[in-house]
């Protein structure tokens, strides 16, 4: 009759055991709790943990090295390029040129004769480039001044220019290059122009004359910007004298002062001269080979009012060739017509002016070796 009740005892323990063992248990995988809400959403939770067991190595082999790395930079070798921050593209291009170029000749006990002599020439070049989408806006400055020194006479100008020109370009579309547009141009001298050996009478100076174009029309400008033609039915030139005894002379085509029988000024000559009519202008750049550039610049003018057909000439052509990054040798030609611009004039011995001459075609060559630096 014990056996039953001790069996029965053993069986409540082994039950309370195993019903420990799951309630407590914590290598188990516990079972999802579900959880029911108004709305019939479930959200399942579960958790799983795993031991992880680290046996040690009792066996090292000889060869393993277990010390610690050690980073040598030693035979590290420097970069040979400057490192470049990253930049947010611009759409703006840009050329920035200065330059001069020297020439000299010495004498010493020559048999065949000549004169010591040394020229100079310096030069300054702007160019900002603006092109987006449809819109395209080029500027353009030149400055260039040359003097030569010969021995048994004073100082003389061979180069003196001063120009400026602003073309802004709109189009329809980003395939075509034919753009809407307006240009301006302006260009002038420095310093006083003389017929040497004369120094006492200025032909020329700062402003006498100065031109001032200002227009409408089209332009086709080459993908590479290295070609633009532009084409103007409707421009503005203005011509400036600033200097009034050049402007009561009637110079570069402005209204003379009226004189009476005896050469007194009655009314002072015009200082400004407006025409209109048709401009055509043509800019190229072409890298005939790896180190030889032409450039040339022409601009054709012809007046509505006054003289049309008469076409006004002015064109500039530049070959340079580039030695080094440093050194360019530059030949140049520069041809002007102008029938405003005339030549001989003859005076009376009151002062009036009997003949006022002719236009004449004028023209230039240049040849410079010299330093060229681009920044």
């Amino acid at each position: 009759m014990k056996r039953p009740l001790v069996f029965k005892k053993f069986a409540t323990s082994l039950v309370l055991i195993m019903v420990s063992t799951i309630a407590f248990g914590q290598d188990s995988i516990p079972t999802p709790v579900v959880r029911d809400t108004m709305v019939l959403d479930t959200t399942v939770t579960d958790t799983i943990v795993i031991r992880k067991t680290l046996t040690k190595i009792k066996h090292i082999p000889r060869g393993v090295n277990l010390t610690n790395p050690v980073v040598s930079f030693n035979k590290t070798k420097p970069l040979k390029d400057k490192y470049k921050r990253f930049r947010v593209p611009s759409f703006w291009t840009k050329e920035n040129t200065f330059g001069i170029n020297l020439s000299e000749a010495a004498f010493v006990n020559w048999n065949a004769g000549g004169d010591n002599a040394v020229s100079g020439l310096g030069f300054l070049r702007f160019v900002r480039n603006y092109k987006f989408r449809y819109f395209q806006w080029d500027n353009d400055l030149n400055m260039r001044y040359g003097l030569n020194a010969q021995e048994g006479r004073r100082v003389r100008k061979t180069e003196d220019v001063f120009r400026l020109s602003s073309n802004l370009g709109y189009r329809r579309d980003t395939i075509s290059n034919w753009y809407y547009s307006a240009q301006l141009n302006f260009n002038t001298q420095f310093s006083n122009g003389y017929k040497y050996p004369d120094r006492e009478t200025p032909i020329s100076r700062f402003m006498a004359p100065g031109y001032f174009f200002l227009g409408a029309g089209t332009s086709y400008i080459s993908e590479n910007q290295k070609f633009n033609l532009y084409l103007s039915p409707i421009t503005q030139k203005s011509t400036f004298v600033l200097d009034q005894r050049l402007a009561d002379r009637g110079a570069f085509g402005v209204k003379k002062a009226v004189r009476d029988a005896d050469g007194n000024i009655i009314r002072d000559g015009e200082n400004h001269f407006i025409e209109l009519g048709f401009l055509i202008t043509n800019n190229f750049d072409w890298d005939v080979a790896k180190n030889v550039n032409i450039r040339s610049r022409l601009n054709l003018y012809t007046d509505y009012l006054a003289s049309f057909g008469n076409i006004d000439v002015d064109w500039e052509l530049n070959v340079r060739f580039r030695v080094n990054k440093y050194i360019l040798t530059t030949i140049g030609t520069h041809l002007i017509y102008d029938d405003d611009i005339l030549f001989d004039e003859v005076k009376g011995d009151n002062g009036n002016v009997i003949d006022p001459g002719e236009p004449r075609l004028q023209f230039k060559q240049v040849l410079g070796i010299g330093i060229a630096y681009d920044f």
